[in-house]
């Protein structure tokens, strides 16, 4: 299945920065990573049960870090692969994958190794807000890449709530601890990048009180055939 695109285009400075900076910060997370994410755990199955996967589905989960959403979707019965550029995280979820239906590579979300139209589902879960913008659009394309015509991408992240005093609350407490990439993040228009990046939002789902959302999208068969072509 492995399928590298090409050569990888130079990194701007910015972009090298946020990969040492990915590198560092999650290679010495890694160890404690589960026990920070726990609050959002519980979601896990939620995700996969709002994703709805046809039986014998193949689901790649990018940036996948410890595995625990592609675990969840392994548990179900799913074939899936994790990837994720930290070699620490990679670690972890190897280490404690107790599924054969599920196995981790590295990689980078920018350059998937996989060819086009390789999987049914494709999934980020809360990683787009920890990447630079030019990272982040970059991803989806490449999801939207091997993603099949008309295939899922689900995407999970946060979000914040149509109620002023608790979007005021929630923004400075998720700024608190977060990195420097979700200011950003949680001002863009990120329904605008996905369309630009061929997905189309079908379905959406608040969770964690309107601090995060489900968006379930489709690959747009033509307008990403015509972006291919140009």
């Amino acid at each position: 299945m492995s399928e590298r695109r090409g050569k990888i285009e130079k990194l701007t400075d910015e972009e090298k920065e946020y990969y040492s900076l990915v590198k560092r910060v999650f290679g010495i997370l890694a160890p404690y990573y589960d026990v920070v994410t726990a609050p959002v755990s519980r979601l896990r199955d939620k995700v996969v049960n709002f994703t709805d996967a046809g039986i014998g589905s193949k689901i790649l989960d990018v940036a996948t870090g410890t595995g625990k959403q592609a675990v969840a979707f392994a548990r179900k019965g799913f074939d899936v692969i994790g990837v994720d550029l930290s070699e620490a995280m990679l670690k972890v979820a190897i280490d404690k994958n107790k599924y054969e239906n599920a196995r981790f590579e590295i990689a980078d979300a920018v350059n998937l190794p996989f060819k086009d139209n390789s999987f049914d589902v494709s999934c980020v879960s809360f990683a787009l807000h920890d990447m630079l913008s030019t990272v982040r659009e970059k991803a989806l394309k490449e999801m939207a890449r091997v993603t099949k015509p008309e295939g899922m991408i689900i995407i999970v992240d946060y979000a914040l709530p149509e109620n002023r005093i608790r979007r005021f609350l929630i923004y400075h407490f998720i700024k608190s601890y977060e990195g420097k990439y979700y200011l950003e993040f949680i001002k863009s228009d990120l329904k605008s990048l996905l369309g630009k990046s061929g997905i189309e939002i079908k379905e959406e789902l608040p969770v964690l009180l309107g601090a995060g959302r489900i968006l379930k999208g489709r690959k747009r068969r033509k307008n990403y055939r015509n972006e291919r072509a140009g």
